[in-house]
């Protein structure tokens, strides 16, 4: 199995839909991913993953099935408190590397940069939902990996989202930090990353990742801000 991820295309985050340029991105991406062999396409809730989202549906004539978890992350003080950059996740992790501060091992969370950050609580959620959403596509978490439990699973689907959700379901799937996925993912807007999973009934392993911020197929505002 598959998962094609897709940053939404340039938003108008105000009104939480694309802007014209946006809306080309979409288009583009779509394109991109016409001969992928999708079968079945997903979004976040909100709307410009959802705009995004319907470009490909439309043509491959699939509806867009909403993930309701998979919404941008929240980031700031739980308490609102001052905390570094407001909480930005690439921001933080940023300042980790600058501080000399190794963000490939575990337990991320219990840096002082991250005390009392939504973020936190937000990366926890999409991991504990990436689960039950993996074992409605046939695979289900065996320890640190996922392991094929159903043979007939989809071959590739198509997930519509956000650079910070993305990250965090990356990084549950993939059993890396989440820091560290933020500073090696810079998703242009409409940008494509692929997971391959093993197909073998039973067997537990890592996915392999097949591409990474392709934004190649977008001549459009690729800044990812």
């Amino acid at each position: 199995m598959r998962i094609i991820f897709v940053r939404h295309g340039q938003p108008n985050y105000e009104l939480d839909c694309l802007t014209e340029i946006g809306r080309r991105q979409a288009q583009d991406a779509a394109l991109r991913l016409e001969k992928e062999g999708i079968e079945a396409v997903y979004s976040s809730p909100f709307g410009r993953a959802k705009e995004t989202a319907q470009a490909t549906a439309g043509l491959l004539g699939l509806p867009v099935q909403v993930l309701p978890f998979m919404h941008e992350l929240y980031w700031g003080n739980n308490e609102g408190k001052p905390v570094f950059s407001h909480g930005h996740p690439w921001e933080t992790a940023n300042e980790l590397m600058r501080r000399d501060v190794d963000i490939s091992l575990p337990g991320w969370e219990t840096h002082p940069l991250y005390d009392n950050n939504v973020v936190v609580g937000e990366v926890d959620r999409v991991a504990r939902d990436t689960d039950a959403w993996m074992l409605t596509l046939g695979y289900e978490r065996a320890g640190h990996y996922y392991r094929c439990v159903n043979a007939a699973h989809p071959g590739t689907v198509a997930l519509f989202s956000h650079g910070g959700s993305s990250v965090a379901m990356l990084s549950r799937l993939m059993d890396l930090p989440f820091p560290y996925l933020c500073a090696v993912m810079h998703e242009p807007f409409a940008s494509i990353s692929v997971l391959r999973f093993s197909d073998k009934v039973g067997q537990a392993a890592l996915p392999c990742l097949e591409l990474a911020n392709d934004g190649r197929h977008v001549p459009y505002g690729q800044e990812a801000p």
